[in-house]
């Protein structure tokens, strides 16, 4: 079977009989598939979500602390520090258990 394609430099090209050309996104096999995560997907992304979303509530909380002058700035870069750290961490943690989940057939 011998078709024109608009980007082949040649312009035609062979393909074998035996061969079923599908339109692309149509492919057998690729509808259904799901990557899962090491551990629970679901859990992990509620995990890190609300680890994240408590690490912001500390760091605000600290930071108008600071601004009313109840607190030192020491202590205001320290917990902004530490919340940063927890928070990308967790997000982090999030992003390699995706990376290195399973693939369903």
């Amino acid at each position: 079977m011998t078709a024109w394609h608009p980007v082949c430099p040649v312009g035609v090209y062979e393909v074998p009989d035996d061969v079923q050309i599908q339109p692309l996104g149509e492919a057998k096999g690729r509808r259904g598939r799901k990557t899962h995560g090491f551990l629970n997907p679901r859990r992990v992304t509620s995990f890190s979500f609300w680890i994240t979303a408590i690490c912001i509530f500390i760091a605000v909380g600290a930071s108008i602390l600071a601004i009313w002058e109840f607190t030192g700035t020491d202590a205001l870069w320290r917990t902004v520090a530490t919340c940063t750290v927890i928070g990308v961490g967790t997000l982090a943690f999030s992003w390699i258990n995706s990376l290195f989940g399973v693939r369903d057939e």
